[in-house]
């Protein structure tokens, strides 16, 4: 592994810290882990729980780009959690995400090429596809940002996004919400609707798969498995009386990874889609070479939580929550 000094932005929350104990451990020679975040309490809490001598804790904002130049000074590789993301949230506060989720990716950027980073990656969501929701917007906008990096970092900096779905069972997610009551009454929006599903685990794997793969200028998107609302809600509990409460602000029936719009130049490999901005020959063949079953997808395909060919079944579910239930 060829980057010694690493930083990661929202470094405190679930996806960073699964994260920091993941690399530290596969990757022991390390020499600095910059933990970058705004909450000095899970800092604290952190730094006791891991005490690693890697470790660095920076209190910072990604909105203020002097002190991300700070934090980023040596550091060979970044990855980018830091966000605000409930989707609610974002309709009464607009403001506020694109501070955070737009011009903190402008910053994270700059921060990257006048630190020479070698390599950066930015986390997204499957909602930034075909966008109906202001955070789904503001991170199609900073996946734009970040793959555009590439044009003016004169090659000298490789900026790659990741695109998935729900980690099941995240802080505020459905699952979560109902983890912790009796369920007689379980509210659902839409009998309908899917979700995509990833765990914390596969997402720290798949960010991994990222780091070591990734030519830079691409969307990745790793095959995951859909999932039912109304089989969580079974799954529960199986008695539980299902309540229909409707579509919240901003909110879909199901989810995209990539749209028909995009299917134009999104590629497959075995475990991924990648979707490639720059789809000139020169740029194809770089990716051709590194991925011998490289393939673009059919003309106005897409990738949707709806159309998926992989479903998790009632019991799969079940067998998902009590492992959630054992690491409360």
């Amino acid at each position: 592994m060829n980057y010694k000094n690493i930083l990661i932005t929202g470094g405190t929350g679930s996806f960073g810290q699964n994260f920091a104990n993941f690399f530290l451990k596969k990757y022991p020679k390390i020499n600095k882990f910059i933990i970058f975040s705004r909450d000095e309490a899970k800092q604290f809490e952190m730094s006791k729980k891991l005490n690693h001598p890697a470790l660095r804790f920076f209190i910072g904002d990604v909105r203020d780009r002097q002190r991300l130049q700070r934090a980023a000074a040596d550091v060979d590789l970044i990855i980018h959690a830091a966000a605000l993301k409930h989707v609610a949230i974002a309709e009464y506060n607009p403001i506020e995400f694109i501070k955070t989720n737009v011009i903190g990716a402008q910053n994270i950027i700059e921060a990257s090429i006048d630190s020479k980073v070698k390599k950066v990656i930015a986390l997204s969501t499957d909602k930034a596809a075909a966008p109906i929701n202001l955070y789904g917007a503001t991170k199609l906008c900073s996946d734009k940002l970040f793959i555009a990096a590439n044009n003016y970092s004169g090659s000298k900096v490789n900026f790659s996004v990741v695109r998935y779905g729900n980690v099941f069972g995240s802080r505020g997610s459905f699952i979560e919400s109902n983890l912790h009551t009796d369920n007689k009454i379980i509210s659902i929006t839409d009998k309908e609707m899917t979700r995509f599903s990833i765990t914390l685990n596969q997402s720290v794997n798949v960010v991994d798969w990222v780091i070591k793969n990734s030519i830079g200028g691409e969307i990745v998107i790793p095959k995951i498995p859909s999932y039912r609302i109304l089989d969580v809600a079974k799954a529960l509990n199986q008695k539980a009386k299902i309540k229909i409460v409707g579509l919240r602000k901003g909110e879909k029936i199901y989810e995209e990874m990539f749209s028909e719009a995009d299917s134009y130049t999104t590629y497959s490999i075995k475990d991924f889609y990648l979707i490639i901005s720059d789809n000139t020959q020169k740029v194809i063949s770089k990716f051709k070479k590194k991925f011998k079953d490289f393939v673009r997808v059919e003309k106005n395909s897409n990738y949707s939580s709806k159309n998926n060919s992989s479903f998790l079944t009632i019991n799969e579910i079940k067998r998902m929550i009590l492992e959630l239930k054992k690491k409360i």
